[in-house]
């Protein structure tokens, strides 16, 4: 009896605490939905105490729940659901700052008591700071109540709410790591057997959690798992809407936009497989929905951004899909509104193709317009009266980094060239391809190309015309691609180069085509290059011949030629031309202007080449007279002295001595047509077509050597003349008065013409008007007609008469032909020369050059002296216009540095842009120094 009383008062015992313990924690419950904050706070201690002792755990997780609960409110006022901070008011604070009582809360008397025998006086501050839980001790109460949940199997709804009460207070204490252990741990707890609807609303409690404490693609796979419940097999009706809609949520947990050009910024963001897997699921659920438009964009979408992470055969099954949908529902640029307000850009496919760069192409240069120079008004300003503004300054700079410095003509078509990349693995076909412009009206004519697989950079042109005037905007270029339609901006291209893309559209133009009787040539101008010349033509002439060119005219365009000008400019600056290369009259052309659409009108050029071919030492050979005259001067070698014996008559007939002559030289020039009407002849613009022309000369016959013999008559002499044919041909010269000398190819005779002497100083000085050089030093005396097989030369010989008196000083002594100088190895020596000019007239600007050389006695001279001898100076020296009877004097030094003898070669040439001398017509005699050693000088 003793045993079974202990028992049973034991047990007693045992049940009344943990029926008073229950009591407080249900008392603590009402307290707390009364609003009395301190007496919750005790009564759940209490509990705690009372539950704790008699292994209670449910009642005792609920109880250790209920007073993290009212510590929370007491920390954080504000609630959970919000990011307020709580406040936390110390021991020494007034005992009402901490009553945050709600309206109509009671607060008992002090002194009284419960029925339990508790004191009911909990209403200090200092009570409830001391029953209170620091937020430390919250989370830890928190995790032993879900630990006393996790013994009962049926308290998992009760244990999930534990969690997510301390989820989000963590979340509030910004400790997102513990959160999300409190989550993984909520993942795990068996629910039982729950509902679809209730799986869901689960797994997007969850996702807000995890969205709450930062975690975003955590937050993100929640989502898209209650997405994916959404359609799972076991529901009768899949809400493929509600699924769209989760996933769409989903998105910015993987770093996903839907507009295009988040993805052209920087590098990729996010794990690209992912998002491949999560649009993959947009485009079913999409299709699901019974929306195909909404699955072509999100595809579209896919291809385009996603583009660098396909693999060769997901780009080939994204495209036949792509195909497959556009077939029903063709892609275009329009934005998509869903029925919850988002709107879904439009994806404009700027990898397929890929462009690097976009350029805009100036018109031919036989279409490019000209603005007339020198009109009023044309370099002024109309913006400010002022003539300088920095204002105006600053925005015409920046109206020149937009704007291309050529213009474009209205009507004309106009090109912008395109260097695209096909990053396909296989063949892209690009249709309806075109520009997009705004400005002036514009007509884009499409082009549709097809590009190999990884075909690199490949140049597509695109053309349209502008219908108006004024100034055109090339925006970018619409493409048509896999049945989806893009209008690819430049502006949204950062990666494209581009030098610019607004130009300005002039008024119409005339068009002019040219074409010629003579074939084109191939030949480029050197001065100017070949893509600047409409076209060219070449013929080959003798020296002294004349070819006719007939350049017919025709206005292809549709403006009337109003105006028309012809100017020629000769390229070749080395060779000089006597009389007119090119010759016309324009007047008949003139005459038929304005020159309406489709008509035409013939111009002929006539082709005539005088050239002077003398002055050649590689081309001719020294013809000595055998000993009739030795005093003849040889034309074209001015600087030889020996005279070698030859024969009278003398064939070249060998191959190599063929060759010798066989020099021809070209020359080259421009034929410019500036042509202008319509509307673009108002505002001050023309157009210039330029005919190149390209002759090839080759030499007709050569004087090689002039000689004079007296004749019978005191008043007339004998003009012997040693002519050279260097042709193939058989040529006949003829003379006036003269019989006929007929020369067979490679022959060289002597022909004699009977002239009348002439007194140089009573000679008078030629008119102005009549003069036929510019240079008074020079006299025609004689001019020869020579007639070939089809040659018409006109043949003339000239020569001047220059009277000097040249005296030469070699360190101050005077030095003549027979006198040596001598002089020590090492010291400078001065050499000085002075002309007087004897003639009658003014004679300059000329050139002296000083040539040393050894002669070493034995036919050979050796003028590479640059070790042995030194200038100090220049070796040049220029002389200006010498008067009649005046002096020039031109002083310099030299430096022999080796022991020996040496000749100073001293000649002249005219220096004067318009000379018609040989390059050198004058040389002294040679000046014979001797430089002796200074030890064999001392001895001396």
């Amino acid at each position: 009896m003793s045993l079974l009383f202990f028992l049973l008062l034991g047990v007693k015992r045992h049940y009344k605490k943990r029926c008073q313990g229950r009591m407080r924690k249900h008392v603590g419950d009402l307290c707390l939905q009364a609003g009395m904050l301190q007496d919750a706070l005790v009564h759940y201690h209490m509990a705690v105490e009372l539950l704790r002792g008699v292994n209670d755990f449910l009642w005792l997780g609920a109880a250790l729940e209920g007073l993290c609960s009212a510590s929370v409110i007491f920390h954080y006022p504000g609630g959970t659901a919000g990011r307020t901070v709580g406040r936390k008011p110390s021991v020494s604070q007034p005992a009402d700052a901490g009553k945050r009582h709600r309206p109509g809360e009671h607060i008992p008397p002090a002194g009284a008591l419960t029925a339990n025998g508790i004191s009911a006086d909990t209403s200090t501050e200092i009570g409830r700071a001391k029953n209170c839980l620091s937020p430390e001790d919250i989370i830890e109460k928190y995790k032993e109540a879900i630990s006393y949940y996790g013994k009962y199997k049926n308290a998992g709804v009760i244990e999930l709410e534990a969690c997510v009460k301390a989820v989000r207070v963590l979340a509030i204490q910004k400790r997102a790591r513990e959160a999300s252990e409190f989550l993984q741990n909520a993942v795990y707890i068996n629910l039982g057997q729950l509902s679809e609807e209730e799986k869901i609303q689960r797994y997007s409690i969850l996702s807000e959690l995890y969205q709450l404490i930062g975690f975003h693609r955590k937050s993100a796979f929640f989502k898209r798992v209650a997405a994916m419940q959404c359609v799972a097999p076991t529901i009768p009706e899949p809400g493929w809407r509600a699924c769209y809609k989760l996933l769409l949520e989903t998105l910015p947990g993987y770093s996903l936009s839907l507009d295009p050009k988040d993805f052209s910024k920087g590098t990729h963001r996010g794990w690209a497989a992912v998002q491949m897997r999560l649009l993959h699921e947009l485009v079913y659920a999409s299709r699901r929905m019974g929306n195909p438009a909404l699955s072509v964009r999100h595809l579209s979408f896919l291809l385009q951004t996603m583009l660098d992470f396909l693999s060769d055969q997901e780009k080939k099954e994204v495209t036949q899909s792509l195909e497959n949908y556009t077939s029903k529902c063709p892609g275009g640029m329009e934005v998509i509104t869903l029925p919850d307000g988002l709107k879904l850009p439009p994806v404009p496919f700027t990898k397929l193709p890929i462009v690097r760069s976009v350029k805009l192409l100036n018109l031919p240069v036989s279409l490019r317009p000209h603005k007339v120079k020198g009109l009023p008004g044309q370099n002024m300003s109309t913006a400010s009266p002022f003539i300088y503004s920095p204002i105006i300054m600053h925005n015409r700079g920046e109206e020149r980094c937009k704007k291309i410095e050529f213009q474009w003509v209205q009507g004309d078509v106009c090109e912008v060239q395109l260097m695209v990349y096909n990053p396909m693995p296989y063949e892209l076909r690009v249709e309806n391809m075109g520009l997009l412009t705004s400005g002036v009206e514009f007509e884009s004519l499409p082009a549709a190309l097809s590009l190999p697989a990884e075909s690199g950079l490949y140049p597509v042109t695109l053309v349209g015309v502008p219908r108006t005037a004024g100034n055109i905007t090339v925006n970018g270029y619409h493409t048509s691609v896999f049945g989806v339609t893009s209008d690819c901006l430049l502006e949204g291209l950062p990666s494209v180069k581009t030098s610019g893309s607004l130009v300005e559209v002039i008024p119409s133009l005339p068009r002019l085509q040219l074409s010629t009787s003579l074939p084109r040539s191939a030949h480029a101008s050197q001065p100017t290059s070949k893509e600047e010349l409409s076209s060219t033509v070449s013929v080959q002439l003798f020296n002294g011949e004349t070819q006719q060119l007939t350049i017919t005219l025709e206005n292809i365009g549709s403006e009337d030629i109003e105006t028309l000008e012809l100017t020629s400019k000769i390229l070749s600056t080395k060779e000089k031309v006597f009389g007119e290369f090119l010759s016309w009259d324009l007047e008949e052309a003139s005459s038929r202007l304005p020159l309406k659409s489709g008509q035409a009108v013939t111009l002929t050029v006539h082709i005539k080449v005088e050239l002077d071919f003398s002055g050649q030492e590689s081309l001719l050979q020294d013809l000595n007279d055998d000993g009739i005259s030795v005093t003849g001067l040889p034309i074209s070698s001015p600087l030889r002295q020996l005279l070698k014996p030859r024969s009278e008559t003398r064939a070249f007939g060998s191959e190599s001595g063929r060759a010798e002559y066989s020099h021809v030289k070209t020359l080259e020039a421009v034929l410019n047509f500036k042509y202008s009407g319509g509307a673009g002849r108002v505002e001050g613009y023309h157009r210039e077509l330029s005919l190149g022309v390209h002759v090839d000369v080759e030499p007709s016959v050569f004087f090689t050597r002039v000689n004079t013999l007296p004749a019978t008559s005191t008043r007339q002499c004998h003009l012997l003349l040693d002519i050279f044919n260097p042709t193939e041909h058989e040529l006949t010269v003829s003379a006036e008065n003269n019989q006929d000398l007929v020369l067979h190819a490679s022959e060289c005779q002597r022909m004699a013409i009977q002239v009348d002497k002439f007194d140089f100083e009573t000679l008078p000085q030629p008119d102005q008007q009549t003069a036929c050089f510019t240079s008074p030093k020079q006299l025609e005396e004689e001019r020869q007609h020579a007639q070939g097989s089809q040659i018409n030369s006109k043949l003339g010989i000239c020569w001047s008469i220059i009277s000097f008196r040249p005296n030469v000083l070699v360190n101050g002594k005077p030095c003549d032909c027979d006198v040596i100088a001598d002089c020590r190895a090492g010291d400078p020596v001065t050499l000085e020369v002075r002309l007087t000019n004897r003639s009658k007239n003014s004679v300059g600007p000329l050139a002296l050059t000083v040539v040393p050389f050894q002669d070493f006695q034995n036919g050979v001279q050796n003028y590479d002296l640059g070790e042995a001898v030194t200038f100090i100076g220049s070796n040049t020296f220029y002389i200006d216009t010498v008067k009649p009877k005046e002096d020039s004097v031109c002083v310099g030094a030299l430096l022999f540095l080796y022991a020996g003898d040496f000749y100073l070669n001293i000649k002249f040439q005219d220096d004067s842009a318009g000379r018609e001398l040989p390059l050198a017509w004058f040389t002294l005699p040679s000046v014979h120094i001797r430089a002796l050693d200074a030890q064999l000088q001392a001895g001396a």
